[in-house]
């Protein structure tokens, strides 16, 4: 049962990938191929005697109480999507940009900001974003690109703005405070979102065309009646937004504690508004179950795998690669970087996180960085793959609500400027690490 032992870490690890790749060109999930390589790792390099520490493992990573958090922030986004609230936030966001050109651009991105803010999850955004706005650009006569660039970029920005399901997996896997990465990301998010923004009023105004002023009848002067009915489409969805993230930053609970009256700020939302009812309670927790099931499984395998892995010595061996690839410790973290970038292009972030983090945490403690501002740099990166082709997951998401002339490739060519921006985000807080600790 030890024949495996005789190839040595460095072909050990060779073998490994190449397994992991070629089950994955199958069509195998994810969460199947990493239990299946970690099964037969493990009994091949130490016999059935190392099963038991692999299982140990597994049930250390799935019994922490901050895990609890995930299906709680999963199910409130579960019951956005199906609720009214996103379309009158949509109408409310119409007072902050006015008439300004671009301004359903930068309502589209107000809107994408608070609905991060609420859940944390980047899929039913993008889809939101897709029904509500993508429309209403394309009506008033927005380029395709701009318009298909602002829902994505928008709704993938629940990946860095708090309270992120990326973050929570990263601090799991990092063994380190969520709260303070929740912190820590705040800024940064913000920032990317800023840079979105100015990125859509500097193309409308340098190309008027790109982006009209609305020209519907009754644009120009809002009433102060219409003006309060439209502000309280913002109450219900800011109130469940500074009972969440205030009672995190204000030491009053802790992630999953707020994750849950997170969930009940926005049932009690569904109910005042009248569209509270068992089918969609159902629909929400059905979808709450498949997510988590899926994130769960990831969860189990990669955690298999780097057990085995680590076992083998393979953690050391990625140690002593990286950090004889240069003796200066930023050269060592760009191209860490690189890693999550190309992983980014053709795995799931959850799978990216469970497999990486336990690998290169220690290494980029050992470099003397925080793990902290690192933990925002992952979260950048996985920004950049959330558009990057050829499986980046918000085209998908928004090809599936789109009309049918826009095409995938169009969607994907409509995402390299965000992209470009993103990477300028990246850079900005490796070089600015204040920007991610400034409340240090």
């Amino acid at each position: 049962m030890l024949e495996f032992q005789a190839l040595g870490i460095e072909a050990g690890s060779l073998v490994m990938f190449a397994m992991l790749l070629g089950l994955l060109i199958t069509g195998m999930p994810l969460a199947f191929v990493t239990i299946l390589v970690a099964l037969i790792f493990a009994l091949g390099w130490f016999g059935p005697m190392a099963v038991p520490i692999v299982t140990t493992r597994i049930y250390s990573f799935i019994t922490q109480y901050v895990f609890v958090s995930v299906p709680m922030f999963v199910l409130m986004a579960s019951i956005l999507d199906r609720s009214g609230i996103a379309r009158d936030l949509f109408d409310a966001m119409r007072l902050a940009a006015g008439r300004l050109r671009g301004g359903v651009g930068v309502q589209t991105l107000l809107v994408a900001v608070v609905l991060a803010a609420m859940s944390g999850i980047i899929g039913g955004e993008i889809v939101l974003l897709g029904l509500l706005a993508l429309p209403q650009m394309l009506r008033l006569g927005y380029d395709r690109r701009l318009a298909i660039g602002i829902v994505c970029s928008g709704g993938a920005l629940g990946t860095m703005i708090p309270p992120s399901i990326v973050l929570i997996i990263y601090g799991l896997s990092a063994n380190v405070s969520i709260s303070e990465l929740f912190t820590a990301s705040f800024v940064p998010g913000l920032m990317l979102a800023s840079l979105y923004t100015a990125y859509v009023l500097i193309t409308g105004y340098r190309n008027p065309e790109m982006a009209p002023v609305p020209t519907d009848e009754g644009e120009e002067d809002v009433s102060l009646a219409r003006k309060l009915a439209l502000l309280k489409g913002l109450i219900l969805p800011l109130l469940v937004v500074v009972f969440v993230l205030g009672s995190i930053y204000g030491g009053i609970a802790s992630v999953t504690e707020a994750s849950a009256i997170g969930v009940i700020g926005v049932v009690l939302s569904t109910i005042i508004r009248g569209e509270f009812n068992w089918k969609m309670m159902s629909d929400a927790a059905m979808q709450t179950l498949r997510t988590c099931g899926m994130i769960v499984w990831i969860g189990v395998g990669a955690t298999a795998l780097i057990g085995v892995y680590n076992l083998m010595g393979g953690i050391d061996f990625v140690e002593r690669t990286l950090t004889g690839v240069s003796d200066e410790p930023l050269v060592v973290l760009i191209v860490m970087m690189l890693i999550l970038a190309v992983l980014g292009m053709f795995l799931d972030w959850v799978g990216i996180a469970l497999l990486t983090i336990p690998i290169f945490a220690p290494i980029v403690s050992s470099l003397g960085y925080d793990l902290i501002w690192f933990g925002v740099l992952f979260a950048l990166n996985m920004q950049i793959s959330f558009l990057s082709p050829p499986f980046g997951p918000a085209a998908f998401y928004l090809k599936s609500v789109a009309p049918s002339d826009i095409s995938l490739g169009l969607i994907f060519r409509s995402l390299l400027p965000f992209i470009a921006l993103q990477l300028l985000a990246l850079v900005l807080v490796m070089s600015f690490p204040e920007l991610a600790l400034w409340y240090k």
